[in-house]
């Protein structure tokens, strides 16, 4: 099964398909009938019929009336347009580690200052250890995932399966994860290079925080 956008019951392949089939025809404002659909995909009417039916009822699709009446849901065209923006994933820590659990929470849309990107997301901080990086407790940072860190940037290490944003330092035989908040004793955390318990995650590219 693959879910087509965060908080949306998930589809099967058949349905999957009909409904980028039906979502094509009704962007060229061509919608098609029942019969339509399952002469394009060579299945008895009674079969797309049952689709349809499945679509109307996971909330993909609602039926305006008529011949051609089918149309995408309010709800999945908002969650289409959510799912155009960079996920927000789990929480980062700027202080003690804590869990980032890879589950998408949502989205917001950051293209406009960060442009789209498939490996770009954000990551909500807790604590105050990054306070003099301007990075506050209850900022949202934005990642680039997999990027190649310069030495000294900010960036986001996965520690034991926790993550955690600090200013990192990459040295020949070890790795420093430092903080930026001198009057709160946070100590900076060494690794060897070769320890399997950190790696790297990503870059933090920006940092904004809702008003």
């Amino acid at each position: 099964m693959t879910i087509y956008c965060n908080g949306m019951e998930s589809l099967t392949g058949k349905q999957q398909k009909v409904l980028s089939y039906i979502e094509g025809r009704l962007r060229r404002n061509d919608p098609p009938s029942q019969r339509e659909i399952s002469r394009h995909f060579g299945m008895a009417q009674n079969a797309a019929y049952q689709l349809v039916s499945y679509l109307k009822k996971k909330g993909y699709l609602t039926n305006c009336g008529g011949h051609r009446g089918l149309r995408l849901s309010k709800a999945y065209i908002d969650r289409t347009k959510q799912c155009e923006g960079v996920p927000v994933i789990g929480r980062v820590a700027a202080g003690t580690p804590i869990l980032a659990e890879e589950n998408i929470e949502g989205y917001v849309d950051l293209r406009g200052l960060f442009g789209k990107a498939d490996d770009v997301f954000v990551l909500k901080v807790a604590g105050d250890s990054m306070s003099e990086a301007g990075i506050m407790d209850g900022d949202f940072v934005v990642v680039r995932g997999g990027a190649q860190i310069g030495n000294g940037r900010i960036g986001v290490a996965m520690v034991n399966d926790e993550a955690t944003v600090k200013r990192i330092h990459i040295r020949r035989n070890r790795i420093a994860l430092e903080p930026a908040n001198r009057a709160g004793e946070y100590k900076t955390m060494q690794f060897k290079k070769d320890d399997e318990s950190v790696r790297i995650i990503g870059e933090v590219t920006g940092c904004f925080r809702k008003i």
